[in-house]
This record gives C-alpha cells, structure tokens and sequence, in this order.
C-alpha cells in the first residue's frame, strides 16, 4: 500500500498567510502514486456505466483526463468564464468572500449522461456543488465525485450531501 500523505507537501502561508497550501506535485512526480491515485479512482468507476468524466480547472484536468483514459471515455473540462470556444452554460456559486463562476459547453452533457466528477482537492465544497448543479440542468446524473485530498476540517463534505464522494487523503 502507498502511504499517499508522504508524497504531499506543505507550503506554509501560499497563497496567503495563514493558510496551509497542499501541493501535490511531489505526488504527481512519482509514477507510481501518481498512477495508484489513477488506478483507485477508476476502480470505483468501472462497472458504473460512466458516459464521460469531468474535471475541474485546473488540477482536476490532471487527474480527471487519466481517470477518463483509464475508465475509456471522454472527458468534459469545466473552466473559467471566457477560456471555452463554443457556446457555454454557466453556474456563478458564493465564496468565502464573493462569487465565482464555472462554464462548460452547453453540448458537452446529453440527457442521461452518467457523469464522474474530479478535483483534486475538496475544501469547502462550492466549487463541485456548482459543477453538480451545471450537471444535472444538461441533463446528466452526477454517480460519483472524487477527490485526491480533503480537508476535513472544512466540512465541504456537506454541500455534497447526498452524493457519493471517495477522497484519497483527509486531513481532518
């Protein structure tokens, strides 16, 4: 078994001070975490029918694309307002401390799509509850959300109530 906390670093004060940043490229150096982080997740998917995967800008891209290799299926970026080409849906959601908003394309999910979200970290829990809601007014069913890490402590855990959601690593 790989001991996953053991390839994540601590930055004290990034981006701001106070606040401990998990950075997970020491995880994504290594290919063998990286590939049993990839392997785990996809295991939980693989009898579950997944239409498409859809990650999070930006690290979620990184792990959402080769979950979607590993499983066979697409994979749907959900970005920044202005980064997609085509015509786009979008969800505006609150923050700490004001409101962000997430678009995909409007063609990106058909009726009925099964979809897996990922990011790579769950802290307070806005940003994939947005992603749900972009999901399922296209049409789609959410059957999964994952996580690398999750800061526990934060409680994000509870604005996706009634989802089923696997974190690698909690940080309680």
């Amino acid at each position: 078994m790989i001991d996953l906390k053991s390839f994540i670093r601590d930055i004290p004060d990034f981006p701001k001070k106070g606040i401990i940043f998990k950075d997970i490229t020491p995880l994504l150096k290594n290919g063998e975490a990286f590939g049993h982080v990839i392997k785990t997740i996809a295991k939980k998917y693989k009898k579950a029918n997944v239409d498409a995967v859809l990650g999070v800008e930006a690290r979620g891209f990184i792990f959402g694309g080769a979950v979607a290799r590993e499983l066979g299926v697409g994979f749907l970026p959900v970005r920044k307002p202005g980064k997609l080409p085509y015509k786009t849906k979008s969800t505006t959601y609150e923050l700490e401390y004001g409101a962000d908003t997430l678009q995909i394309h409007e063609d990106a999910i058909s009726k009925g799509d099964r979809i897996v979200i990922i990011d790579d970290l769950l802290a307070t829990g806005g940003t994939v509850a947005a992603c749900c809601r972009m999901v399922e007014s296209l049409g789609g069913k959410v059957i999964g959300i994952s996580f690398v890490i999750e800061l526990g402590f934060l409680k994000g855990r509870e604005k996706l109530a009634g989802y089923d959601v696997l974190s690698l690593i909690n940080y309680e």
